[in-house]
């Protein structure tokens, strides 16, 4: 048995998918019943919640693999998730992490994701941390300006790095689920082609026939509004604004080939993204 949590975020949705295609018993973790009913998948739904470890030993019950995705920057959901992997005997963990633990020196962004990989190496239980970059789906955070005023925010300028669609993570995660051999390795995950954020906006302006602005950005706060709309908590906008700094001294963009090597064909292209997608930005 295999259980996904995460399972309505933009990797985990994928990975329902893509374990529903092929046939695979697996589980899923939820907090809201109601978002797992959108998913219409086959699989069994528990109701639990990382951050309450006595929700937990239902959802383990039987699991011999486990995908790990937290969110946020807090640990407790890593070292709740883990503790209960471990109770209940699994055998193998898929966990999500961010090729940010790379950098020399680690970014505060790596260093969350780091603390992350080492509760889980501390576990004893055998894993495979996926490292993925950039998502492409990072893009719907431009929603709110586009609809309101036709504009996109840019946080990195010259920069360049190698978006990867969320549907090739999760690929690679049913692989290291549903196969041997993968114990013990680190996957590096982007997609193939390298963009500024101007050359994406023209991307998408072309799927969607329309022109779009690309406003650079002015102030670290609205670098930080540029990814999360909302507001971030201060822990957070202090990490972003660092990590786009170093994006934007990135002229060059960070690539790996491990998605074709691990799947055997290309990555998905943002052009392919963004028509699959278009209808989202209208």
């Amino acid at each position: 048995m295999l259980l996904v949590t995460g399972a309505t975020g933009n990797v985990g949705r994928e990975l329902v998918n893509q374990l529903d295609a092929s046939g695979v018993k697996f589980r899923i973790l939820v907090r809201d019943p109601a978002r797992a009913d959108r998913l219409g998948t086959r699989a069994d739904c528990v109701v639990a919640d990382l951050d309450e470890p006595d929700s937990l030993p239902g959802a383990f019950h039987g699991v011999d693999k486990l995908f790990l995705l937290t969110p946020g920057i807090g640990l407790n959901h890593t070292a709740h998730a883990v503790a209960a992997a471990r109770s209940a005997g699994v055998a193998h963990i898929v966990h999500l992490s961010s090729y940010n633990v790379l950098g020399d020196p680690m970014p505060a962004m790596g260093q969350w994701h780091h603390e992350r990989e080492e509760m889980v190496r501390a576990s004893g239980i055998p894993a495979t941390f996926l490292r993925p970059g950039g998502f492409m789906t990072n893009a719907l955070d431009w929603l709110p300006t586009i609809r309101q005023a036709g504009f996109v925010l840019d946080p990195i300028g010259p920069g360049r790095y190698a978006p990867i669609d969320p549907a090739d993570i999760a690929a690679v995660a049913a692989l290291a689920l549903t196969e041997d051999g993968h114990d013990g390795n680190e996957y590096v995950l982007t997609g193939e082609e390298t963009f500024t954020i101007a050359e994406q906006v023209r991307i998408l302006s072309a799927a969607l026939g329309r022109e779009i602005e690309v406003r650079t950005v002015a102030t670290p706060a609205e670098a930080v509004r540029s990814r999360f709309p909302g507001g971030a908590p201060p822990a957070l906008a202090d990490a972003i604004v660092e990590g786009f700094t170093l994006m934007r001294a990135d002229t060059t963009g960070f690539r790996t080939d491990t998605v074709k090597r691990l799947l055997h064909r290309q990555p998905a292209t943002f052009v392919d993204w963004c028509t699959r997608n278009a209808h989202r930005f209208r």
